[in-house]
């Protein structure tokens, strides 16, 4: 797909007027409402929608067909971060009223820096070709890890800060409380950082980690730098309001980690099969439908199988719940009747 720079800058300033609109309405700190969660995520996912049907007047199907699929994979991942984004949340105890500002800004800086991921992985992957042979080994280790993770099933997950966050707390100090949304306050004739400006910079610093999965698994689906930055954007910038409207559903989703593995595992195989293709060698390329397919079947029949897997979890645990009651109602009994 040729763009022109025109496009790149015009796509920029839209994405930051968006960006601008939805901070100026949560400027004032508040607790989200599922129905103010539930109106954004459809409003983020409409544009997001648009912005394909664009792609497919202007472009034709072959790029519609990539962000489309390339914006579900993003999305997909995005909604397993949200489980560290709570985790981190707990960590430093954010009052619920701030933690919409500090999504914002903590996705703002993620964006910046998965923009510098996207340009640097363009550039490679246009002069070293060999590189989607790591790609995707990269993704298919990537989807065993998860299996394994899942089938650890850590309950007592608790979220440790990375280095560069520890180091940057060590350098200026953090303060021992929060200050409103100041970001930066005066403690002791020292300048020091607020708790609030910690957590932003976890959250920013700790998607980093994800994009090194997520970027390899887009490139998976287009080596077009554009597609992949928009996708990534769209799938990113309405992340804020799927925290509060699913928050509460994520301990659900017990199979997740085995949907995104597949997905993973799925795009890797394809990397490879088009690096052995870029070499030469006559194998079948898997095409976008078909990519696209695949995924939204597996995340489909992931969303079922969860929801199941949760509904019958809980109905086992009230019955084992009012088995101990019951239990604990005969023997107040028998204890009456020996009393009497």
């Amino acid at each position: 797909m040729d763009v022109s720079m025109t496009l790149w800058v015009l796509t920029i300033v839209g994405l930051a007027a968006l960006i601008a609109v939805d901070f100026f309405i949560g400027r004032k700190p508040h607790d989200v409402s599922m129905k103010e969660a539930g109106i954004w995520t459809v409003v983020w996912i409409a544009l997001a929608g648009l912005f394909g049907l664009g792609l497919l007047l202007f472009s034709g199907g072959q790029p519609a067909g990539e962000f489309f699929a390339g914006f579900i994979t993003e999305k997909s991942l995005s909604v397993d971060n949200l489980f560290v984004f709570v985790l981190i949340m707990a960590k430093f105890s954010v009052p619920t009223q701030y933690q919409q500002r500090v999504l914002l800004v903590g996705v703002l800086i993620a964006l910046v820096l998965r923009a510098i991921f996207i340009a640097a992985g363009a550039a490679i992957l246009a002069s070293f070709a060999w590189v989607f042979y790591i790609f995707g080994a990269f993704l298919i280790y990537t989807a065993w890890k998860l299996i394994q993770e899942a089938r650890a099933d850590d309950e007592d997950e608790e979220f440790e800060e990375n280095r560069l966050l520890k180091a940057v707390e060590r350098r200026f100090g953090v303060a021992d409380r929060y200050h409103g949304t100041k970001l930066w306050i005066q403690q002791n004739g020292k300048r020091v950082m607020t708790p609030m400006l910690v957590v932003m910079l976890a959250i920013g610093t700790t998607d980093v980690l994800f994009a090194l999965d997520s970027i390899p698994a887009i490139f998976g689906l287009t080596q077009d730098p554009y597609i992949v930055f928009t996708a990534n954007a769209f799938a990113l910038m309405g992340l804020r309001q799927l925290y509060f409207l699913i928050g509460g559903l994520l301990r659900k989703l017990v199979h997740l980690s085995y949907g995104l593995s597949v997905i993973l595992g799925f795009i890797g195989v394809k990397l490879v099969l088009h690096a052995l293709h870029e070499s030469g060698v006559h194998v079948p390329e898997i095409s976008i439908p078909v990519s696209l397919g695949v995924i939204c079947a597996v995340l489909v029949v992931t969303t079922v199988t969860s929801l199941m897997a949760s509904r019958k979890q809980a109905a086992e645990e009230t019955r084992e719940t009012g088995g101990v009651q019951k239990a604990e109602g005969s023997e107040g009994s028998e204890k009456d009747s020996i009393d009497v």
